[in-house]
């Protein structure tokens, strides 16, 4: 079967285990991993080499980018230290653990089995966001693992890049700092350069369909530039997508906006699948060439990389959990209510499952790389048995942990709503026409509804009288279409407009088309 052809089956697949995973509850990265695994019993699967540069280029700027255009500048401030000793603590030690067996059991050279430790590193948010997103755990805890997310797959892969350097000769270790110092200080700058160029860039492309392009564009050339010029091309890439985030919002209109965020979405959906599906073929490829006694050993190897993986993680994160509960207490003097608690420390720890950037890393190593095939071995390994392992049973174990739910982000949502619908009615104050009394009457009762937390999204009378009379609109629109009165043209343009009225009627994130009113 074609590679093509493998990856259209594959993502059909993908969506109808997305829609497993979500009435069974577990992440869906769980289920693609299992799926990817298959594929290296498929007959027929092609053998596939994906050239290093392009691997990363094409699936970590995305991902990154996506990942830091989400992440709040505010709760990383909040949690800095949480994250410094997770993103940048956690990292080093993972590392350092897995390349002393890499070195000592998988008899690599010390450059590979850093390598190792970089790839196998960094856990991935992604997978966990899924179920906690269900639970509504302590917002603390998704803001340090989001945070965590995004800032560990930056010192992982600086130090991937390093080693992987050094393993084939272009850097010596003694040249290591001042290309870290380079690489931070210079990456920092670069990224918000390129995100303020891109800023004027974007506000002058009205067009939602060359916006989203120029986009992608836009992420894949600061990347390449970055790598071209020395720099960290993850670092930079990261400080791009914040100082999007932070400016890109006023800059754009709906629609683009509407449709940026919904191809995004998809194109990181896709990645991810076609990253396990070079899982699939990349092990189909290092089994065949294991054989014998060395496949055994390949296969303790990587058993073994996993274990330490998931014990280095927990006995890391007891200690991180001490140490700041030590920093609490020194500047409260008492035992502070924000302090992590037994089950928040369990959590994070457990929370530790590896995915696309563990993946890619792995496969982006070169050909001839030393001790090449047991480390993508190990790396796919870890990534299985961590989505398999820990992702399929952080349901159970939340249900175990029973954490109060947790309504930080609805009281925040309500505040602002409040805030904005004053804000609305404070300027229509001034208008004294019959149509501005309706809105005044209308933007009174949201605002009266947004008063209460628990149902600040509730429809006001307003909003079903117009989804009731929104959808005799449709209806008709239809019966307009099939009696020939109108042609497809004008029956998108009108169909545009209607969905624009009916999203602005519905209540964000509970809306359901009303049948009957």
């Amino acid at each position: 079967m074609a590679l093509f052809e493998l990856t259209l089956v594959l993502l059909l697949i993908a969506v109808a285990l997305t829609a497993l995973s979500r009435r069974l509850e577990i992440p869906y990265p769980s289920l693609l991993a299992l799926a990817g695994v298959g594929i290296a019993f498929v007959p027929g699967a092609p053998t596939i080499e994906i050239d290093p540069e392009l691997a990363l280029a094409l699936f970590i700027a995305p991902v990154l980018l996506d990942a830091a255009f989400d992440t709040s500048l505010r709760d990383l401030q909040r949690y800095r230290l949480s994250l410094i000793l997770l993103a940048l603590g956690a990292v080093v030690f993972t590392a350092v653990v897995v390349a002393f067996v890499g070195w000592t059991m998988g008899g690599l050279p010390i450059a590979a089995a850093i390598a190792l430790g970089a790839i196998v590193a960094p856990p991935d948010a992604v997978a966990a966001s899924a179920v906690l997103n269900q639970f509504k755990v302590p917002h603390r805890i998704t803001a340090i693992l989001q945070g965590e997310s995004l800032l560990n797959d930056a010192t992982a892969l600086l130090i991937y890049r390093i080693s992987v350097a050094a393993a084939i000769g272009s850097l010596v270790w003694r040249e290591a700092v001042p290309v870290i110092l380079l690489a931070t200080i210079g990456s920092v700058f670069a990224g918000y350069v390129f995100g303020r160029l891109s800023l004027i860039t974007f506000s002058r492309i009205e067009d939602a369909a060359s916006s989203t392009v120029v986009q992608f564009a836009g992420t894949f050339a600061v990347w390449i530039i970055a790598d071209k010029l020395g720099l960290s091309a993850i670092i930079t890439i990261v400080v791009y997508a914040i100082t999007l985030a932070r400016g890109g919002p006023r800059r754009m209109s709906p629609r683009r906006r509407v449709s940026t965020y919904s191809v995004w979405e998809s194109a990181v959906f896709v990645l991810n699948v076609l990253a396990f599906v070079l899982m699939g073929l990349q092990a189909r490829s290092i089994i065949g060439r294991l054989s014998g006694d060395g496949q055994g050993e390949a296969f303790l190897f990587a058993a073994t990389v996993l274990a330490v993986v998931i014990v280095a993680r927990l006995v890391w994160v007891a200690g991180y959990v001490a140490v700041i509960r030590w920093f609490a207490r020194v500047d409260i003097g008492d035992q502070p209510l924000d302090a992590p608690t037994f089950r928040g420390a369990v959590l994070v720890g457990w929370c530790g499952m590896r995915g696309l950037v563990t993946l890619v890393a792995a496969v982006a190593l070169p050909v001839g790389f030393p001790g090449r095939d047991p480390i993508v071995l190990a790396a796919f390994a870890v990534v299985l048995g961590t989505l398999v392992l820990q992702g399929m049973t952080l349901k159970p174990l939340l249900r175990r942990l029973n954490f109060p739910r947790d309504t930080t982000v609805d009281r925040e949502v309500a505040l602002a709503r409040v805030a904005v619908m004053e804000a609305a009615l404070d300027v229509l104050s001034r208008k004294t026409s019959a149509a501005a009394a309706v809105v005044r009457e209308q933007y009174e009762a949201q605002r009266r509804i947004a008063e209460d937390p628990e149902h600040a999204q509730a429809a006001t009378e307003y909003d079903r009288l117009r989804l009731y009379a929104i959808k005799r609109q449709r209806d008709t629109l239809e019966e307009l279409r099939s009696n020939g009165t109108i042609g497809d043209e004008a029956y998108h343009r009108l169909e545009e407009e209607i969905d624009w009225a009916e999203l602005a009627a519905a209540p964000a994130g509970t809306f359901q088309p009303l049948t009957t009113y």
